[in-house]
C-alpha cells in the first residue's frame, strides 16, 4: 500500500469582513461547523479604502496516539522520513459568486492551538465564538512561569535579566536585577537596573517579597531603580515590564510570573536570562511561559513563515483544487527518526491569499473549498501520504549478465519472505541486520542444490573478492529480506540458498535464468491482463491485495502446448493502477506515474500485485480498476483496455 489518507479533524473560516450594516466587522464570528471553507479579499465595499479578508484553518491527525501519521510510522505502515511525501488535498466547491483568477494562496503552519467552534453562519456572521479573527480559543488565560525564580541563597553580585517582548505585551526593555550590599545598590547608576539590598532584607523570604515589589512597580526602600530614575519616586509604574510577579502558593522564596495580557502571545521563551550566580535550572527554575490562550498574537492568526513550514499554491482559472507537497512541515509535526528540520507543534495550517494579492487595491472575491463536514466523501480535505512501495522481485525475470546491459542493469534482486502462521515475521537470528545468499547449480536430476556455491560477479558491494560465493543482503521491512547480484553462465536452473553467513540455512528457492538478447525489429508488445483473485465485494475496513496476471495478448499455442501447459506469465516491470468510481467516473486514486510512483505495482515470479486500503473508498458504491504499463519503445504509459470492478460495503451489510 503506497497511498494513505489522514482527514482533517478540525477546520474553520475566520474573517474580518463587515456585517450587513457595513459598519461592524464580524471579527468575532465563528464558522467551525460549516461544510464550506472560504478564502476571499474584498476591497472598497464599505468605503473607498476598506479591506476585508477571510482565511481557512485546518488541523489533521498527525500526532495522536492512534490513527495518526506518527502512530502509523511507528507501526511500519508508512515508511521512514525521507521515503514518503505528504500532500495537502483540498477540493474546489462551485458557487455562484465571483471567482478570482490568476492568483496564489499561502499555506502556512499555525503556531499555536485553536478551537474549531460550532458556528454555521457564513453570510451575516451572527454566530460568535472561537476560533475567530481575534481569538484562537474561547478560554482566555494568561501565560505563566510557575516557580520561575528562586532567591534562596542569593549572594552578593548575583544577577539576572528580564525582557518581555512587545509581541507579548511588554515594553521590550531588558531589565537587570542585581543582588548586592546596600552601599553598592545606592551607588549603582546602571540604567534599567534594579538593585536589591541584601543588607536590608531580613531573610530569603523578605528578599523574594522585595523582588516581587520591584517587578510589580511597588515602592520599598530595600531596592532601588537605576540611574534613569534616581531620587524620590524612582520606581517603575505598575505594568511597565508587561508581567506580574507573586510568591508561589505554598512557598516563601519562589516567585511565579504571569503575563499581564491574555493570549498565546505570552507563550514565549527567553524572558529570563542567567548572568552571574543565577543558574538556569537552579535559581532560575523555568525559562518558558506556557498556558496563554485566547487572542491570537496577530489578528487573523499566527503562522510560521520559514520555507519549511510555508508553501504556495497557484490558481490560473480559480477552479483548481489544492494538491500541495507539505512534506517538510509534516515531518516537523511528527519529528520521528531521520527528520533533520526540527519540530513544530501539530496545530495544522492556515490557507489564505498571498499578501501580494490581499494587499492590492482591488478585490479577489471568493474561493471556496469543501470542509470536513461535507456530505461528499471524496471532497473532504486530507493529507495524503504517497510513497513507492513496489517490490521488484526479479526471480521471474532473472537474466545472466550481458555486455548489452550496464553493470547496474545486470544486477538481479531476489526477495525472501518469512511467513509464520500467515504473518510476516523477522527472522530471530537476523532481525533487521544482514542476511546472506549463495547460489548453487542443480543435482543430476536438477531438483536440488548440488556441489559448491557458484562464484558470482564481484561488484564490491553485494559480492566482494574476499567472499565471491556469498551475496550480502539486507532487511527491507518486517519479515522481508532482499539480495542483489549478477551471475554468468548457461545453466537452465539455479538454486538460491538463504542463510546466516553459513551458520543456518533459512530457505532454498529456484531460479530459471534467461539470456539477454538483441532484436532486429522494434517490439510492439500488447498484453491481456486479469486480476485473478478479484472479489465482487470488499469490506470498508480491510486492506486488499490484488494479483494481476499478464500475458501476451496474441499468444497462440499449438494443440500440444495448449493441452500440456499454461500461458507463460509476462512480468511487467513498470505497471501502475488507478481507482475510479463507476457511477460518475470520479478518479478516486489517479495514476501515480510522476516522481513518487505511489501507484506502481510490485511484482514477483507470479506476476504483478498491489495493496489497497478500502477505508479510502466510500461504501455503497462500485469501483473500477484500470491498469497502465510503461512502454519503453514509445517512452510513455499505455493504459490497458481491461476494467475490473468491485463494490465496497460495510461489514454490517454483509
Amino acid at each position: 500500500m503506497a497511498v494513505k489518507r489522514y482527514y482533517a479533524k478540525s477546520d474553520n473560516t475566520i474573517t474580518n469582513a463587515f456585517e450587513e450594516n457595513l459598519t461592524t466587522r464580524g471579527t468575532g464570528s465563528n464558522m467551525g461547523a460549516s461544510d464550506i471553507l472560504e478564502v476571499f479579499s474584498i476591497f472598497a465595499q464599505a468605503n473607498s479604502s476598506s479591506a476585508e479578508e477571510s482565511r481557512a484553518l485546518l488541523k489533521f491527525n498527525a500526532t495522536a496516539s492512534a490513527g495518526s501519521i506518527s502512530a502509523d510510522r511507528a507501526a511500519g505502515t508508512i515508511p521512514a522520513s525521507g521515503s514518503v511525501s505528504f500532500y495537502l488535498r483540498m477540493f474546489n466547491a462551485k458557487h455562484g459568486q465571483t471567482l478570482p483568477k490568476d492568483f496564489t494562496m499561502d499555506v502556512s503552519a499555525i503556531t499555536g492551538s485553536w478551537d474549531e467552534g460550532t458556528g454555521l453562519d457564513m453570510e451575516t456572521y451572527k454566530d460568535k465564538g472561537a476560533s475567530n479573527w481575534v481569538n484562537a480559543q474561547g478560554t482566555l488565560a494568561k501565560a505563566t512561569l510557575v516557580d520561575a525564580i528562586d532567591v534562596a541563597g542569593a549572594a552578593q553580585n548575583d544577577k539576572f535579566t528580564m525582557t518581555v517582548p512587545t509581541s507579548a505585551g511588554g515594553d521590550g526593555v531588558t531589565y537587570t536585577f542585581l543582588f548586592d550590599s546596600g552601599t553598592d545598590v545606592e551607588a549603582d547608576e546602571d540604567a534599567n537596573t534594579f538593585g536589591i539590598s541584601l543588607t536590608s532584607v531580613s531573610d530569603d523570604a523578605d528578599c523574594a517579597a522585595v523582588l516581587v515589589k520591584a517587578i510589580n512597580g511597588e515602592t520599598d526602600n530595600k531596592y532601588k531603580y537605576g540611574a534613569a530614575n534616581l531620587g524620590a519616586g524612582s520606581y517603575l509604574a505598575a505594568g511597565t515590564i508587561g508581567l506580574t510577579a507573586a510568591i508561589t502558593a505554598g512557598e516563601t522564596t519562589k516567585i511565579t510570573l504571569t503575563m499581564d495580557d491574555n493570549g498565546q502571545a505570552g507563550n514565549v521563551a527567553n524572558v529570563l536570562s542567567a548572568t552571574t550566580g543565577f543558574e538556569e535550572g537552579s535559581l532560575l527554575l523555568i525559562t518558558t511561559f506556557t498556558g496563554g490562550s485566547g487572542p491570537w498574537s496577530t489578528a487573523g492568526g499566527d503562522y510560521y513563515t520559514d520555507a519549511s513550514s510555508s508553501f504556495s499554491a497557484s490558481f490560473d482559472n480559480g477552479t483548481e483544487d489544492i494538491d500541495l507537497d507539505i512534506t517538510t512541515l509534516v515531518e516537523q509535526w511528527v519529528n520521528s527518526a531521520g527528520n533533520v528540520l526540527g519540530s513544530k507543534n501539530d496545530e495544522g495550517v492556515g490557507v489564505f491569499l498571498s499578501s501580494t494579492y490581499s494587499g492590492e487595491s482591488r478585490s479577489y472575491y471568493t474561493k471556496k473549498f469543501f470542509g470536513r463536514g461535507t456530505e461528499f466523501f471524496f471532497k473532504k480535505p486530507y493529507i495524503e501520504a504517497r510513497w513507492d512501495s513496489a517490490i521488484k522481485d526479479d526471480r521471474g525475470t532473472f537474466y545472466f549478465s550481458s555486455s548489452l546491459a550496464t553493470a547496474a542493469e545486470n544486477l538481479n534482486t531476489l526477495y525472501f519472505y518469512n511467513y509464520f502462521r500467515g504473518q510476516l515475521r523477522n527472522i530471530p537470528a537476523v532481525g533487521t541486520g544482514n542476511i546472506y545468499l549463495s547460489i548453487y547449480s542443480g543435482s543430476l536430476a536438477n531438483t536440488a542444490p548440488y556441489g559448491s556455491a557458484l562464484t558470482l560477479v564481484e561488484d564490491g558491494t553485494h559480492v566482494t573478492s574476499i567472499a565471491p560465493t556469498v551475496v550480502t543482503g539486507g532487511y527491507v521491512s518486517t519479515g522481508i529480506y532482499s539480495a542483489s547480484f549478477a551471475a554468468t553462465g548457461t545453466l537452465t536452473t539455479l538454486y538460491d540458498v538463504w542463510h546466516n553467513n553459513g551458520a543456518t540455512q533459512f530457505h532454498t528457492g529456484t531460479i530459471k535464468p534467461k539470456v539477454l538478447g538483441g532484436s532486429a525489429i522494434a517490439p510492439d508488445t500488447t498484453y491481456a491482463s486479469n486480476i485473478t483473485n478479484l472479489k465482487s465485494v470488499y469490506r470498508d475496513d480491510e486492506v486488499a491485495r490484488f494479483r494481476v496476471y499478464t500475458r501476451q495478448k496474441d499468444w497462440s499455442p499449438t494443440i500440444y502446448t495448449k493441452a500440456t501447459a499454461q500461458a507463460e506469465v509476462n512480468i511487467v516491470e513498470s505497471g501502475s493502477y488507478e481507482i475510479y468510481r463507476v457511477v460518475d467516473d470520479l478518479k478516486v486514486v489517479p495514476y501515480g506515474t510522476g516522481s513518487t510512483l505511489h501507484t506502481q505495482m510490485s511484482f514477483d515470479a507470479s506476476g504483478s500485485y498491489f495493496d489497497l486500503d478500502m477505508k479510502m473508498l466510500e461504501k455503497g458504491y462500485m469501483y473500477g480498476i484500470k491498469l497502465a504499463f510503461y512502454n519503453n519503445s514509445v517512452g510513455s504509459w499505455v493504459e490497458q483496455p481491461e476494467t475490473f470492478k468491485f463494490r465496497v460495503e460495510s461489514r454490517q451489510s454483509e
